[in-house]
């Protein structure tokens, strides 16, 4: 199992510095989530030759791997132009992938087309219609992309995420299943197990078959005290509560992901993935560690 840190929280360090800080917090895999000078947030690789052989260099010298790669690109817009670009940067990105030496990717399913230009969410106005267009470009643009993940010998795991156009478990497993693909599979974000449904050992056991990729944070469970968790004004907003604190913050029922984990045989990629504490990033990325070793050791036959 590759147990990785994204480093988001370290985003200030420059490239060259993430190896050498992963491995002071003890971590061999680290998750590299869009930065300004790498994947940045749905636009193109701010990446050259130069920049690759620097990263590459510190990596090695440092003994750390990356576990996987995770861009964002607007691949479900319906509005074609910006699919279409989406698609483009992720060919960049695959090939940046390639070019590092990194078996893996990640990646949401996607809130669609620009702010600007409308939202997609299962909440927003018009949701169903949105939606549907939603999912239609995204099928459009993963029948031109799956096949450049296997020609590359790439694994693509995807997870939906609180205002993308799917949220919940189902129907996001069933179309990882649909894709039929051995590169493609499925990521079970912790943080939003209260999106996905609300039984973590059901969940985990019905995806246990396309499940390649876990990210750990906690949570609170937004719908619990009869919806009252929080209080959000004004009325009717289509906020989505999510949060990605430390293990035993929340209200995620660690001894029973674990144990399911630990059941299944999950032997795939997990990414500590907190972005709460960015005045105590380094405490943070050791106490989740330490955390999940210790249920490891606890649920995980050796």
């Amino acid at each position: 199992m590759r147990i990785a840190l994204d480093p988001f929280m370290h985003r200030h360090l420059p490239l060259e510095e993430l190896g050498p800080k992963a491995k002071e917090l003890g971590y061999d895999w680290i998750e590299l989530s869009p930065r300004e000078d790498f994947f940045e947030w749905f636009k193109r690789a701010r990446v050259f030759p130069d920049r690759i052989k620097a990263f590459k260099k510190s990596l090695k010298d440092h003994d750390v791997g990356i576990a996987s790669l995770l861009p964002m690109y607007r691949w479900a817009s319906p509005d074609e132009e910006e699919r279409q670009a989406a698609v483009a940067n992720w060919k960049r990105a695959i090939e940046v992938c390639v070019e590092m030496e990194v078996d893996t990717m990640n990646s949401e399913f996607g809130r669609g087309p620009h702010p600007d230009k409308g939202s997609c969410c299962p909440s927003c106005h018009g949701g169903g219609a949105m939606t549907e267009s939603a999912e239609t470009s995204w099928w459009r643009s993963m029948e031109e992309l799956v096949p450049i993940f296997e020609r590359e010998g790439i694994t693509l795991n995807i997870e939906p995420h609180p205002e993308d156009w799917t949220e919940t478990l189902q129907p996001s497993v069933d179309i990882i299943r649909t894709i039929n693909s051995p590169n493609v599979g499925f990521l079970y974000c912790t943080p939003h197990s209260f999106y996905f449904g609300d039984d973590n050992r059901a969940m985990l056991l019905e995806c246990a078959d396309v499940l390649r990729h876990v990210h750990i944070a906690d949570t609170f469970n937004h719908k619990a005290s009869s919806g009252l968790r929080y209080i959000i004004n004004p009325p009717g907003s289509n906020a989505r509560v999510h949060q990605h604190l430390d293990i035993g913050q929340g209200e995620v029922p660690w001894d029973v992901v674990f144990e399911t984990l630990g059941e299944i045989g999950f032997d795939g990629i997990m990414t500590v993935c907190v972005f709460a504490w960015e005045e105590r990033a380094d405490d943070s990325a050791r106490v989740n560690l330490a955390k999940i070793n210790g249920y490891m050791d606890k649920y995980f036959s050796t």
